[in-house]
């Protein structure tokens, strides 16, 4: 018997494994194929899409807060919440005015291109045929949600001075596959051992054309770069840098 997985012998452990891996395969295809088609209704809403992926506790949802309060005057802004459980978050997106739709995993660690094709048409179903961006705050998780694509046009990683420097050279896949790597709450770097300079070397090491924002949502400083950089994509009428 195996001692790995406890199947019968080494040749139908392998065979185990094969099967797992074909299932998988099939998983990422169906929900690749489906993230085709969410990034065609994004684009028909006139829309960009934004994946935002981190660490629970990583400041998405203040962000976004922030974001929505400076930007919601020009932009019209619609958002997909991602949880296990809750919609305390959608709560206080939606104290910001702004539509939102709450999607409770009920135990899944990520966000799949099914569960945000079912979102897409919430938002809309709430009565809006237009958005200027769509923000998808995916489930907190450094590990799962780097794998799947939701359709979205930008998937930003964020890294909070809490967390630690380290954490690009430890979780590389979503530094990897991201285009935007934020580091918030930089108003707590005179009391953590962060690193900004560690943490921008690791992540461009593993992905050289990331663009890098450091910024603290609280204070709002390094807020206008990120601003700035959402306003040009929008305007530009492209959907990637």
């Amino acid at each position: 018997m195996c001692d790995t997985c406890g199947c019968p012998t080494p040749d139908d452990h392998f065979e185990h494994k094969k099967l797992v891996v074909d299932i998988n395969q099939s998983l990422l295809k169906a929900n690749n194929e489906q993230a085709q088609k969410n990034k065609i209704h994004i684009e028909s809403l006139g829309a960009v899409g934004i994946n935002m992926i981190s660490s629970p506790g990583s400041g998405k949802t203040t962000l976004l807060e922030q974001t929505i309060e400076k930007l919601s005057p020009r932009f019209k802004i619609g958002v997909i919440e991602g949880d296990i459980e809750t919609e305390r978050d959608a709560e206080r997106i939606r104290a910001k005015g702004v539509p939102v739709v709450q999607i409770t995993t009920g135990g899944a660690c990520h966000l799949d291109a099914r569960l945000v094709h079912k979102g897409i048409h919430q938002l809309v179903d709430q009565g809006h045929e237009h958005f200027d961006i769509i923000f998808i705050e995916n489930v907190g998780n450094l590990v799962c949600p780097a794998t799947f694509d939701l359709g979205e046009h930008q998937r930003i990683v964020l890294l909070s001075v809490p967390e630690g420097s380290d954490k690009p050279a430890k979780y590389p896949k979503p530094f990897q596959s991201s285009d935007g790597f934020l580091i918030t709450k930089t108003d707590l770097l005179p009391y953590f051992d962060f690193s900004i300079e560690e943490s921008k070397r690791e992540a461009l090491l593993l992905n050289p054309d990331l663009f890098i924002f450091e910024l603290s949502s609280t204070t709002g400083k390094g807020m206008e770069a990120w601003l700035s950089y959402l306003d040009e994509l929008q305007n530009s009428g492209e959907k990637t840098p």
